[in-house]
């Protein structure tokens, strides 16, 4: 049940920001694993502590941290259960930003936005592409981008993010495929 969720959570046509303020530990750090990337705070900590217990990540930990952060770290932290701290989770490729407990929301809630004001119909393909990409090899990935890239032609957004820059103005994106 809670693979499945993982799953739904990756893949969501929309970008998903995790933030974390605190611990991620376990699942809680399987579901920050599915987000597309990781702001945390000074404060928080990541890890997989299921060895402990006798037990492995069941949510596809074992699946999301290797591809993250490189086999041997991801068995390193595996296989000890060990928590690592914000800036040791950015160092090596888990986090993407680290911030101070009081500017993380802030900070989730301005790329959030700046995602927002792109284009609708851009994002969702570049983010299939990336999801897809990842479990294939390079030129069939090549292949699915060129898939998504064409797909972005058929939606009125590309003429108007293409008149927007010539106009020298903040797009409007709709966010459809059709005019």
């Amino acid at each position: 049940m809670g693979r499945v969720l993982m799953n739904k959570l990756q893949e969501l046509p929309i970008p998903v920001i995790a933030a974390v303020n605190g611990f991620a530990l376990g699942g809680g750090c399987e579901v920050a694993m599915a987000c597309d990337f990781i702001y945390a705070s000074e404060n928080a900590m990541f890890g997989l502590p299921e060895i402990t217990l006798g037990i492995i990540p069941g949510f596809g930990g074992t699946q999301r941290l290797p591809r993250l952060v490189g086999e041997s770290m991801a068995k390193e932290l595996i296989f000890t259960g060990k928590m690592i701290p914000a800036e040791e989770a950015k160092n090596i490729g888990l986090a993407n930003k680290v911030c101070s407990q009081e500017q993380l929301m802030d900070e989730v809630i301005k790329t959030a936005k700046t995602i927002a004001s792109r284009g609708k119909v851009s994002l969702r393909a570049a983010k299939q592409a990336i999801n897809n990409g990842m479990n294939v090899d390079i030129t069939t990935g090549c292949h699915m981008e060129i898939d998504a890239f064409a797909l972005c032609f058929t939606s009125p957004d590309v003429k108007e993010g293409a008149s927007a820059f010539l106009e020298k103005r903040t797009p409007d994106f709709k966010g459809s495929l059709k005019e």
